[in-house]
């Protein structure tokens, strides 16, 4: 009798403790405050996730634009788990994006508060675009992030010089990059990025043809991330 009473309390105790740890981990992961980079796979807000912007032709896209899974990344070009992300998504495009399956989209999310030098960064992206379309885009961040070492380790001279590497004129990529005609749009996407659940880099959504939504925050590796791209397409 004794150990059926223990018991009848050990039980209502438990249901107590779980319900304690599933609060923290939902305020854990809602509440992360920004900004800061992340290097744990946390999982996003659904709800928030549906803010998004759609994606629209003002989006840099890797692939098929009509692709039935887009991957949106939210990008910082001095975060470290971003530089490391990069390769990964490379990888990705290189087996799902050639058949259209999925398309990349990237979005610009720089963290000011630790990395100073990051906006300036998305803004030099944006006139290698201006100068050179899409193409010249993904190069020049791909270049960004095979020589940046992150945390605001690139020199700013370098950003001409990465431009004239990937086959753009210096003079002109020096003219619009002082101009700052790009400041707001990075700062859109900033916020679209906050808006839509975004509280570290890089933030990813996953997004389908017919609607649903895959957010998560970190850097997660090609192991983890393939289920994901896999649970996506077989959705539609």
């Amino acid at each position: 009798m004794e150990n059926e009473q223990k018991n009848q309390y050990l039980i209502p105790a438990s249901i107590v403790v779980a319900g304690l740890l599933v609060a923290f981990a939902v305020f854990y992961t809602n509440g992360a405050p920004i900004p800061k980079d992340q290097g744990a796979n946390v999982l996003g807000n659904d709800t928030k996730a549906e803010n998004m912007r759609p994606v629209d032709s003002s989006d840099h896209i890797l692939g098929d634009p009509n692709a039935p899974v887009k991957i949106v990344e939210y990008s910082d070009l001095e975060c470290p788990f971003c530089k490391d992300y990069h390769p990964t998504l490379t990888r990705v495009m290189s087996e799902y994006g050639k058949d259209g399956k999925v398309a990349w989209v990237y979005r610009h999310f720089p963290l000011d508060a630790i990395h100073s030098r990051a906006r300036k960064e998305a803004e030099a992206s944006e006139c290698a675009a201006e100068l050179g379309g899409n193409n010249a885009f993904w190069a020049y961040i791909g270049k960004v992030f095979e020589i940046t070492p992150s945390n605001n380790g690139l020199d700013p001279s370098k950003l001409p010089l990465i431009a004239q590497q990937i086959g753009l004129d210096k003079t002109n990529f020096e003219s619009c990059l002082s101009s700052g005609r790009y400041a707001e749009k990075i700062q859109e996407n900033y916020a679209d990025a906050v808006n839509s659940g975004g509280d570290g880099t890089p933030y990813t959504i996953i997004i389908t043809s017919k609607g649903e939504v895959y957010p998560f925050s970190g850097a997660l590796p090609y192991a983890q991330l393939q289920p994901l791209i896999e649970d996506a397409i077989k959705s539609i």
